[in-house]
């Protein structure tokens, strides 16, 4: 599904495309709605870079047995486990 933000809202924004994207990344990561893996893929970057921005920002990783189990899963998928 593509979302179109017309080029006024981030104007009045002052951000770009890329730094809405993750504003919304970090948002939905906080309230629980995306894992790390999903959140860093919503906004292109590896888990590290992700990371790295949580720390930036002083925001904790949430890590559970059902986010360990959607790796373990994934990497399945991928064919490195």
């Amino acid at each position: 599904m593509a979302l179109v933000i017309p080029d006024e809202v981030l104007q009045t924004a002052h951000m770009s495309a890329d730094e809405l994207q993750l504003e919304v990344a970090l948002l939905l990561f906080q309230q629980e709605r995306l894992t790390l893996a999903q959140a860093s893929t919503l906004t292109g970057m590896s888990r590290l870079q992700f990371q790295q921005i949580l720390a930036q920002r002083h925001l904790t990783i949430h890590y559970d047995e059902n986010d360990f189990a959607q790796d373990i899963q994934t990497l399945r998928q991928l064919g490195d486990l």
